[in-house]
Parts: C-alpha cells; sequence; structure tokens
C-alpha cells in the first residue's frame, strides 16, 4: 500500500504544473507569472518536471510487483532474467534520501514570505506539495521490505511434511506402515 501511495505524491504538484502550462494562474501573483516565464522554455521545463517526477514515483510499484523481480519478457535483451537486489536497493535507498533531503523542507512552507504568490494561492500550493514530503519516507519503507523479502532465506523445510512425503514416495500411500 505505501508504494503505491508514494506512486500518487507527486501527482498533485504535477498537476498544478500542468495547469500552469494551460493558461491558469495557479495562485501566483501577475508579476510572479513574469517572473516564472511559463512561456517557452518554461512551459516545457513544467511538463518535463511533472512527466519525470511521476514517472520516478510510479518506479516505486517495481518494488512490490513482479516486474521488480524479474525483469518482462518483452524487454528486449534482459527479458525473463531476474533483477539484482543490491543495485535496486542502492538506488532505491539514495533516491529515498534524496527525496527527504528535498522535500523535508516544504515543512516551513507557510512561514517563509511568497511575495510572487497570492495569500490564497500560498495556502493551496502548500497543500499541492505537501504529500511530497511523505514520498521519501514512504519510499525508504518500500525499499526496506523489498530488501528484507528478497534477501531473506527460504524457509527451512518441515520435517514432519518431509517425512511424511518421503513415507509416501517409499510405500505409495500416505499411510504409515
Amino acid at each position: 500500500m505505501a508504494a503505491h501511495a508514494a506512486a500518487l505524491t507527486p501527482l498533485p504538484s504535477a498537476l498544478w504544473r500542468l495547469a500552469l502550462v494551460l493558461g491558469f494562474s495557479g495562485g501566483f501573483t501577475e508579476q510572479g507569472l513574469t517572473d516564472l516565464d511559463p512561456t517557452g522554455s518554461g512551459l516545457v521545463y513544467l511538463v518535463v518536471l511533472s512527466v519525470i517526477s511521476e514517472a520516478a514515483a510510479l518506479l516505486t510499484l517495481g518494488l512490490v510487483q513482479p516486474w521488480g523481480e524479474v525483469v518482462p519478457r518483452w524487454v528486449p535483451r534482459f527479458g525473463g532474467r531476474p533483477v539484482r537486489t543490491r543495485p535496486v536497493v542502492i538506488v532505491a535507498s539514495a533516491g529515498a534520501v534524496a527525496l527527504i533531503l528535498l522535500w523535508t523542507q516544504l515543512l516551513f512552507w507557510w512561514s517563509v514570505p511568497h511575495t510572487d504568490m497570492t495569500p490564497a494561492g500560498v495556502h493551496v500550493v502548500g497543500l499541492l506539495y505537501l504529500p511530497l514530503i511523505a514520498w521519501g519516507p514512504m519510499l525508504a519503507a518500500v525499499t526496506v521490505s523489498y530488501a528484507r523479502r528478497r534477501t531473506s532465506a527460504p524457509p527451512a523445510p518441515n520435517t514432519r511434511t518431509l517425512g511424511s512425503a518421503t513415507t509416501e514416495a517409499r510405500t505409495g500411500s500416505g499411510l504409515p506402515h
């Protein structure tokens, strides 16, 4: 469940950025919009940032889906191969740390003056970016779960079950002789 929630954390802010691209003020003052330059390269930047952030978040699902353990068969050259656990855990852990460092500062969003935004815009944007604070910790939790699941030893066989199976194989029935 944490992986699915983590995959959705950048969605509100991404949708807000896409609304800016479509011409909505997004809570900015006129001067704030001018300074942001939501035309030309600014538009491209906002779209690319939204797509990349959501794509990165969706990678979290690989930590709980089968394609995070075995490369899907349709992938050229690598399809059907097992995914190596250590590189996945290293990259996901680094991502979690980076996200925590990047987004924790949003806890202080409302204590910093935002002269380029309207008062209502400050509250709306703060609320839309607030889920990003949870992205890093959720990714960390899912990464720990993935690492434990993928590196734990398989359960030891139950000797009673093994003994019954051996008896069955030897005698042809499950009944003791």
